[in-house]
C-alpha cells in the first residue's frame, strides 16, 4: 500500500501508481500497431487497402484449407472402404488355406 507521510517531500504519484491494466495494453499495443502502419504507408487509404488485401488473403488461404480438409474426409472414407475390401479378401484367403479339400 501506499502510506507516506504528506510532510515528506516525495512526490505521491511516484510510488502509488498503479499498472495499467492488460486491456490498456492491448489497445495501446494496437494503436502504436496502427501508427506504424499508417506511417509506412502514408495515408489511411492505403492503410485501409492494405488491410483489405490482408483479408483477402485471408479469405482465399480459408477457402484453400477448406477444400483441403474436404478433400482429406474423402480420401479418409476412401482409406476406410479399401481397409475393410482387404479384411474381407483378407478373411476369403485364409478360409481358402485353412480347408485342406480345396487343394488337390
Amino acid at each position: 500500500m501506499c502510506n507516506i507521510n504528506s510532510s515528506e517531500s516525495i512526490p505521491s504519484n511516484s510510488f502509488c501508481r498503479k499498472r495499467p491494466s492488460k486491456r490498456h495494453n492491448i489497445r495501446v499495443r494496437r494503436l502504436n500497431r496502427w501508427r506504424r502502419l499508417r506511417k509506412r504507408v502514408g495515408t489511411k487509404k492505403m492503410a485501409v487497402r492494405i488491410i483489405t488485401d490482408m483479408q483477402m488473403k485471408n479469405l482465399k488461404l480459408y477457402m484453400e484449407n477448406q477444400s483441403i480438409l474436404e478433400e482429406n474426409e474423402k480420401l479418409r472414407k476412401k482409406a476406410l472402404l479399401l481397409h475393410q475390401e482387404n479384411q474381407t479378401l483378407f478373411a476369403q484367403l485364409q478360409n481358402k488355406l485353412s480347408n485342406p479339400q480345396n487343394h488337390f
